[in-house]
């Protein structure tokens, strides 16, 4: 299966070659891939911000915990999700998705009044997480895609959120950045992980299975 092998060649890229860049059709596909994922009642309630500008990729090292991948790499890609949901942001959804049906506009008012029955009757942070969520399926596709097309990538959690929001201007768009993406080609010959064998879980350990 060419997902699996490719998964398999992928790993946490930990040193990128700057010199290389990825060539923007590639990352194109990569973000298709993350736009096609699957999301709660459809809602995809998150946004990708790509980054190439150098200057802002540096200002985002020190927020990153001073990992360099974010400045070395080609692209950088930021998943930021809706701070909440709202009844504004549901209801444009769904007229967008009536009208790409071709679908009355009020053709999906009772499922949308159970979503904002169940959403808007909840504390922000709860939602948020739910919404957090959705944004870390895309992630995932995204990590997949770039796999498939032997660009690597190095997912990544381990940075300053609200100082990238801040950084980014993201509070008054209403998002909050949840997870980032360098991408690029790897320098094997600096990179200290990448000849290192993957271990994962012994499978055995890793699936249950009910009969």
């Amino acid at each position: 299966m060419k997902l699996l092998k490719a998964l398999q060649w992928r790993y946490a890229t930990k040193k990128f070659d700057p010199t290389k860049k990825v060539d923007q059709s590639l990352i194109d596909q990569i973000i298709e891939a993350a736009w096609l994922a699957p999301t709660s009642s459809g809602l995809q309630p998150f946004k990708i911000i790509e980054i190439t500008n150098q200057e802002l990729k540096e200002k985002i090292i020190p927020i990153a915990m001073n990992q360099r991948q974010v400045a070395e790499c080609s692209h950088l890609l930021v998943f930021a999700a809706w701070d909440d949901y709202t009844e504004e942001r549901i209801d444009t959804i769904y007229s967008h998705i009536a009208q790409g049906r071709q679908q009355p506009e009020n053709a999906y008012q009772e499922y949308i009044g159970r979503l904002k029955e169940t959403y808007l009757n909840r504390f922000g942070d709860v939602n948020f997480d739910h919404i957090a969520r959705q944004a870390y399926i895309s992630f995932g596709f995204a990590i997949a895609a770039a796999a498939e097309l032997k660009v690597d990538a190095t997912p990544m959690e381990g940075f300053d959120n609200d100082a990238l929001d801040d950084l980014l201007n993201l509070k008054e768009a209403g998002l909050k950045s949840v997870t980032i993406l360098p991408l690029g080609y790897r320098d094997e010959a600096k990179d200290w992980l990448a000849n290192l064998a993957k271990v994962r879980h012994p499978k055995e350990e890793f699936l249950i299975k009910i009969k």
